[in-house]
């Protein structure tokens, strides 16, 4: 027997569940409210609307599964999506799961949060971010700057090309106003993980969000705000909190 196929049975075993139980069980857990909720931010119609806080105790049982996670999220079901996230094991990830991952993500949420954060987990983040920020699809692009957010807000300084950075700081001055809706709310979430999360980037992204002014996303039939960078860092720094590192990008 293939031993990716072994592996797979080996931990289904372990869990008690199959992809097939775990959509099952997702589907379940789904509500109304939740539903209607995602919708608003532009989830598609194929959610099941579960909340994150009932998906962690099915996580915990299923803990990490790298073929399982592969297989949720080419069922291409939003809230499969999210939780492949979850119990994936990041440094298993290729690039090629990565990038199949960042084109193939159903709504903005597992862009910005699932993709970014299993790519930043991976160790291959810095290199596929690269890559997607210059990418034709807006949400693989979306996914590039949200990775480098997540990469900043866990890297120790001492292995980060600040030159870099300030290039890609500068690159979001120039171009965010241009930048379709979600890639430019990304866009402006990289500038504020740069200012907070390290400390020789706050003065480029303050300096950087000075020029940018105020950013324009629209947030649908929704009641989110796109936070002001200067605020948001500023607001930090008065809480001594510039610089402090996060032990995972996850939430």
């Amino acid at each position: 027997m293939p031993a990716k196929k072994t592996a797979r049975k080996r931990a289904a075993a372990t869990a008690g569940m199959t992809c097939a139980e775990v959509m099952k069980k997702l589907k379940a857990l789904g509500n109304a409210q939740t539903r209607t909720i995602y919708r608003r931010h532009g989830a598609p119609d194929s959610l099941f609307g579960v909340k994150i806080g009932d998906m962690k105790p099915l996580a915990k049982r299923i803990r990490k599964d790298h073929e399982m996670a592969l297989e949720l999220f080419a069922t291409e079901n939003p809230d499969a999506q999210y939780f492949a996230g979850m119990i994936a094991d990041d440094p298993m990830m290729k690039k090629t799961d990565l990038n199949k991952w960042a084109r193939t993500a159903s709504w903005s949420m597992v862009s910005t949060c699932t993709v970014a954060w299993v790519a930043a987990e991976s160790g291959k983040g810095l290199d596929v971010s690269l890559k997607w920020i210059d990418a034709t699809a807006e949400k693989v692009r979306t996914s590039g700057w949200s990775t480098l957010s997540a990469y900043l807000s866990m890297t120790p300084d001492e292995e980060i090309d600040f030159s870099l950075f300030k290039k890609l700081i500068t690159r979001v001055a120039r171009g965010i106003h241009e930048a379709p809706n979600r890639e430019k709310d990304s866009m402006n979430s990289f500038l504020i993980a740069a200012g907070c999360f390290c400390v020789p980037l706050m003065e480029p992204a303050l300096k950087a969000a000075a020029k940018i002014g105020k950013v324009e996303v629209d947030v649908g039939e929704t009641n989110c705000k796109v936070p002001d960078a200067t605020e948001y860092i500023r607001k930090v720094e008065k809480m001594g909190r510039i610089g402090k590192k996060k032990k995972t990008a996850k939430c």
